[in-house]
């Protein structure tokens, strides 16, 4: 039965955020907040919580996940940041943008994408989400919070908590998060791509829509 946390989403409780990261290390599969919409998460070394993300979410080893990063630096040891990269993530990040870049050999094999080793990194730019990752002290595993066969992602922490009470360790709510998930950009090559439109603007990446 999973834990269930009321955490504020502008002033976290320290004592919550700490039990929460404790929980992750302990290869917990956790339901939190973004400044997208609700997110799995889990600790990036544990593959056993992975192979439960992945069943939950039903997806096989070639949907891509997303590392949860706290700063900009360590972004920087998970993925390949050029000056021109860099230039793009100081433009929008933190946000709610996903960005697809060339992984470092820090990255376990089990999270490249198969054919073009790529990860996915993101910022996210939720104080709840933000408190985790620096408690935590490194990256946490992510995907968005939508079961297999749904039209949009959850928003709101109580429905989590009656569906999934069963399948996480923890759901932690801090109030309505909206339906949109991020925006995806690849980064991999020196010209952005839009790969998903989701919440955030695409003007930092020169990719506004023709009308």
């Amino acid at each position: 039965m999973a834990q269930y946390f009321a955490i504020h989403a502008t002033h976290p409780q320290p004592r919550l955020v700490r039990r929460a990261a404790e929980i992750v290390r302990r290869g917990g599969l956790i339901s939190y907040p973004t400044d997208s919409c609700y997110a799995l998460g889990c600790h990036i070394g544990d593959a056993r919580a992975l192979a439960r993300l992945r069943r939950l979410r039903g997806v096989d080893e070639k949907h891509p996940l997303t590392l949860m990063c706290r700063d900009l630096s360590e972004i920087a040891t998970y993925a390949i940041v050029d000056n021109v990269q860099y230039r793009y993530l100081r433009s929008a990040a933190p946000g709610p943008y996903t960005f697809l870049l060339r992984a470092t050999r820090e990255v376990p094999r089990r999270l490249l994408h198969p054919r073009r080793r790529t990860i996915g990194v993101r910022l996210p730019d939720h104080a709840v989400a933000r408190a985790l990752l620096v408690e935590l002290g490194e990256p946490m595993l992510s995907a968005t919070l939508m079961l297999p066969g749904a039209a949009s992602p959850f928003s709101d922490a109580l429905e989590i908590r009656a569906a999934l009470e069963r399948e996480l360790d923890l759901v932690i709510d801090s109030g309505s998060c909206g339906l949109q998930p991020s925006t995806i950009i690849d980064l991999s090559s020196d010209v952005p791509r839009l790969v998903r439109r989701g919440k955030g603007a695409l003007a930092p990446f020169g990719l506004e829509p023709v009308l």
